[in-house]
C-alpha cells in the first residue's frame, strides 16, 4: 500500500513540474500556433526609398527573404518581398489516459484505508453529535481514535471473547503424540547349552549393545478427559486487553503419564555400535557335533532378538533407563503444547501467557 501511495504522489509531482515549466516558457510558446505577425501576400511590392531609381544598387537579397541571392528588384524601383518562412506547429498536448478526478479518487480512498480508524472515529463522533442535536439517542459503535502506527502495535480488543474454549479447541486438534527418545547402552551375556548324552555342550558370549527407545505422551486423550468436572484444563484470565496493552492469562493442564514401550519391537538395537566382548564354550565345542547344535543359536538374527529382549526389559524395569525416557517425553509434550498451540492462540486473541503448568495424572 505504501508503494501505491508513493507512485501516485510522484505522478502528481511530475505534472506540477510540467505546468511550472510551461509557465516559465511563456504563454506564446506554450500555446503557439504559428507566427503572430500578419503574413504578406506573395508578389506584393513596396517602395523602400521614395523615388524609383532603377540603376541604384539593391539591398542584400537575403535581407528581403530570398535565400538564393538572385536580383529581386521589381518594376519602378520596387523591391519584391517574399513571404516569411513558416515553421511546423508543435505537436498537440499529450492526451490524458487517466482523468484527474480518477487519480484523486484513488488517492483519497487509499488514504482513507490507511487512516480508517481515525476516519471512522471522526465520522462516528460527528454523527453522534448530529443525532444528539436533533434529539435522537442511538447506540453507535464505540471506535476510539488512533493512528495506524498505534493500532499496529496495540493488542486487539478481545475482552468479550471466551478464551477458554478457543484454547481448548486448539488442543483438541492435536493429532500426533509426543515422543521422548533416548539412547542407552548395556552389557548382556547370551549362553546356549545343549548336552549330547554324557558330553557337555555349551557356548557363551558377552555383548556390548546400544539400544534406542521412546516414551509416548497422548496429547489429546479425548473430550471426556477435558470435561469441566475433571479439572484437567484450567484457564484463568488475570487481566483483559485495554488501551493498547495485552491481557494476561494463566493455564494449568493435566495429561496422562507418559507410556513406556509396550512391545519388544518398540525398542531397536544399533548394530553398528554393538559388538561382542568375550566368549566361552565347553571342551567339546565344536567337535562331537556340538558346533552344529550351537552355531545357529548365535546367528546375527538370534543375537539381535536376544539384545532386543534385554533392552525391552531395561526400559520398563531399570530406573536409570526409564527415568530419562519419561523426562524426555514430558519435556517434549510441554514444548509442543505451549509453543505450538497455547501460546499462538492466546497471542492472536490479544493476551500474553503469564504462566503455563503441565501436570501428570497419577
Amino acid at each position: 500500500m505504501a508503494r501505491i501511495i508513493i507512485l501516485l504522489l510522484s505522478a502528481l509531482n511530475n505534472r506540477r513540474m510540467a505546468q511550472y515549466e510551461a509557465a516559465l516558457a511563456g504563454a506564446h510558446t506554450s500555446h503557439w500556433r504559428g507566427t503572430t505577425a500578419p503574413r504578406q501576400a506573395a508578389g506584393v511590392s513596396y517602395r523602400l526609398n521614395g523615388v524609383a531609381d532603377p540603376a541604384a544598387p539593391t539591398a542584400d537579397p537575403r535581407v528581403a527573404g530570398r535565400p538564393d541571392g538572385r536580383d529581386v528588384s521589381g518594376r519602378d524601383g520596387w523591391t519584391e518581398v517574399w513571404p516569411a518562412r513558416q515553421f511546423p506547429p508543435p505537436p498537440p498536448p499529450r492526451r490524458r489516459w487517466i482523468p484527474r478526478w480518477v487519480k484523486w479518487s484513488v488517492f483519497l480512498v487509499l488514504v482513507g484505508l490507511v487512516f480508517r480508524r481515525a476516519v471512522a472515529a471522526l465520522v462516528l463522533a460527528a454523527l453522534s453529535a448530529g443525532l444528539h442535536l436533533v434529539g435522537l439517542n442511538l447506540h453507535l459503535p464505540d471506535v476510539r481514535f488512533a493512528w495506524p502506527w498505534q493500532t499496529a502495535s496495540a493488542a486487539p480488543a478481545t475482552s468479550n471473547v471466551d478464551l477458554g474454549p478457543w484454547v481448548l479447541q486448539k488442543i483438541e486438534g492435536i493429532s500426533k503424540p509426543a515422543l521422548g527418545t533416548e539412547n542407552f547402552n548395556f552389557v548382556f551375556t547370551h549362553k546356549v547349552s545343549k548336552n549330547i548324552g554324557p558330553w557337555p555342550c555349551w557356548y557363551s558370549s558377552t555383548f556390548y549393545a546400544v539400544g534406542h527407545a521412546s516414551a509416548t505422551v497422548n496429547l489429546n486423550p479425548g473430550p471426556s478427559w477435558w470435561a469441566t468436572a475433571t479439572g484437567h484444563y484450567q484457564l484463568q484470565v488475570l487481566s483483559r486487553p485495554s488501551a493498547g496493552h495485552s491481557g494476561r492469562v494463566s493455564i494449568v493442564m493435566t495429561l496422562p503419564p507418559p507410556q513406556l514401550p509396550q512391545n519388544v519391537h518398540d525398542v531397536t538395537i544399533d548394530n553398528t555400535l554393538s559388538k561382542p566382548l568375550s566368549t566361552a564354550h565347553s571342551w567339546t565345542y565344536p567337535g562331537l557335533g556340538c558346533g552344529t547344535l550351537i552355531r545357529p543359536q548365535f546367528s546375527p538374527s538370534a543375537v539381535y532378538a536376544a539384545a532386543q529382549q534385554q533392552a525391552f526389559y531395561r526400559v520398563n524395569h531399570v530406573s536409570s533407563v526409564t527415568r530419562p525416557l519419561i523426562s524426555a517425553a514430558e519435556s517434549q509434550a510441554t514444548q509442543i503444547i505451549r509453543n505450538s498451540f497455547v501460546q499462538p492462540t492466546v497471542n492472536a486473541l490479544g493476551y500474553t501467557l503469564e504462566s503455563f503448568t503441565l501436570r501428570w495424572a497419577s
